[in-house]
């Protein structure tokens, strides 16, 4: 099978138990089970990666609504846009596979940010995805398409 590149990692993050905000991170280490030291790790394996684009963020900005990165409560956010991927699409970062498993449904806890977010992103806030082959990916890794 080929692959071909299509973007890059733009930034990482990971949730912390008790903790409302985001953690940025440089690298995160993933397994089977989803992102290690997340407080969803091994929580939903078909979830266990919330991929975002840069275009949510754009959106957002053109309907005047500004965010920070992470406020899409993204694992990963990357410059390329995945949201027309069907299912079983897999993405390649370094030694990491991940598996589309579905795409990201409607959250109203988007709306404590601002209350037309919800609606505005239903169908562009991300990708979930799960763990085929872990490993370890960092900021600036490039992202590879695998051809079906």
């Amino acid at each position: 099978m080929q692959s071909k590149k299509v973007g890059k990692i733009l930034e990482l993050f990971i949730s912390i138990k008790g903790d409302l905000n985001r953690s940025n991170k440089i690298d995160i280490d993933l397994d089977e089970n989803g992102v290690k030291n997340d407080k969803f790790y091994g929580k939903n394996v078909q979830r266990s990666v919330l991929i975002t684009s840069m275009a949510s963020y754009d959106l957002s900005t053109q309907n005047n609504i500004d965010m920070n990165y992470g406020q899409l409560g993204e694992n990963i956010l990357i410059d390329y846009n995945p949201y027309h991927l069907e299912e079983n699409s897999r993405l390649i970062i370094g030694d990491v596979i991940l598996e589309i498993s579905q795409h990201c449904t409607l959250c109203k806890s988007l709306a404590k940010v601002d209350k037309n977010l919800p609606e505005l992103l239903k169908e562009h806030r991300g990708v979930f995805a799960k763990v085929i082959n872990g490993g370890n990916i960092r900021k600036g890794d490039a992202i590879y398409l695998l051809d079906k």
